[in-house]
């Protein structure tokens, strides 16, 4: 362990830090996805690996060749799992090559679920409207909130996650996936963001209906306000449960189902249906 420590400082892990960090989407293509940014990072550090060693050097390149796929900012630790056992092989540990790109390969997976449903589905969706609201009147202040409390929280967030990684080393496959922990995290998060989803669909998202009653100049029945005091947003929860039916089930395209909205709003708004 304590060559482990040696071969790993500080400066080296942090340079692999950000390696990954910069580069985790470059070259992004269906062949090898992350896959080139895990080259760049341990094409770095080689020499510090295997020092004067072209064949082993050569051999870490190509473990890290293959496809790989996860969520760059939760997933990063598992770039950092990859490095630690990396760093005990090169110091003599028995660590076989086909174990470091089974556990990269049997951890990917979950750590894509967990990031996309905390960050996409539900962290960046609350700064985001937060910082909407803030930049209702055209001010910048919406887009400087969301810059720095993203990078606020993802920055230590990463670098926490990517150090753990590294710490964890061989033992993180056991850790992690010995358990049925990551199943009920991965759904609990899933839910969350649909509700955090739903609840913004409900707050920006409009279906101004427009048809009333009227009689001797008098407004007897006005149907947008009947339907808000029976159940607010009941029109814009019909569209998205109708968007849901033709994507999920129908496998219509998003430009399918945006023409067919534009076609609605424009029959409805030209039969007074609708109302801006």
């Amino acid at each position: 362990m304590a060559e482990k420590k040696e071969i790993l400082t500080k400066k080296l892990i942090r340079k692999c830090y950000y390696n990954w960090m910069i580069y985790n989407l470059s070259l992004y293509q269906p062949e090898t996805m992350q896959a080139p940014a895990l080259v760049k990072m341990f094409g770095d550090i080689r020499e510090d690996l295997y020092p004067n060693d072209p064949e082993k050097q050569k051999e870490l390149m190509e473990r890290h060749l293959p496809f790989f796929n996860t969520e760059p900012f939760i997933g990063c630790i598992v770039p950092g799992i990859a490095l630690g056992m990396e760093a005990q092989k090169a110091a003599g540990e028995d660590i076989p090559s086909e174990l470091i790109t089974s556990v990269k390969s049997a951890l990917m997976g979950p750590f894509a679920g967990i990031g996309d449903a905390l960050l996409p589905g539900t962290l960046i969706p609350i700064l985001l409207a937060i910082g909407c609201g803030l930049s209702a009147d055209g001010q910048i202040t919406g887009v400087l909130f969301y810059m720095v409390v993203f990078l606020g929280i993802m920055v230590p967030l990463t670098w926490f996650l990517f150090n753990q990684g590294v710490n964890l080393g061989a033992k993180a496959a056991e850790l992690i996936l010995g358990n049925d922990l990551k199943d009920s995290l991965i759904k609990a998060l899933n839910i969350v963001g649909l509700m955090v989803v739903g609840c913004i669909a409900c707050s920006y998202a409009a279906v101004n209906i427009g048809w009333q009653y009227v009689q001797d100049g008098v407004v007897l029945v006005d149907l947008s306000s009947l339907i808000d005091s029976i159940w607010p947003k009941l029109p814009v929860y019909l569209a998205a449960i109708g968007t849901y039916y033709l994507m999920g089930k129908r496998n219509w395209s998003t430009g399918k189902t945006i023409l067919l909205y534009l076609v609605i709003a424009i029959i409805g708004y030209f039969t007074g249906i609708l109302v801006a």
